[in-house]
């Protein structure tokens, strides 16, 4: 399922003539296109669908959508631990290279 899913905007820069930026879904940090919204700045909350910021959101809103997704399970299914559950499935160990970071957070292996 692709979702439009609300994220907070951590840093712009402009990348091959694209302003792009690192925009926080919850926890979870992806590049993300924001040329059809140019006048987002950092702590602005978007709506993004497949890597492009659609609209701006206000933060009430972002945070209730976040909290339902979140509650639904939506956030795993879109953002999830795809290697590790590949490899459970799979009856394998974790492909090498693929590891979560040390700290136990999955934030980097996700980005």
């Amino acid at each position: 399922m692709c979702l439009a899913v609300p994220g907070r905007v951590l840093e712009i820069e402009e990348r091959d003539a694209t302003r792009m930026a690192k925009v926080d879904f919850g926890g979870v940090v992806k590049d993300v296109c924001l040329e059809y919204v140019p006048d987002m700045k950092v702590g602005d909350y978007a709506i993004v669908h497949v890597g492009f910021a659609l609209q701006r959101l206000d933060e009430e809103s972002a945070r209730q959508t976040l909290e339902l997704f979140e509650n639904l399970g939506v956030l795993e299914e879109e953002f999830g631990d795809h290697w590790g559950k590949a490899a459970k499935d799979a009856g394998a160990e974790r492909p090498a290279g693929t590891g979560l970071p040390a700290d136990g957070s999955e934030k980097e292996a996700r980005s």
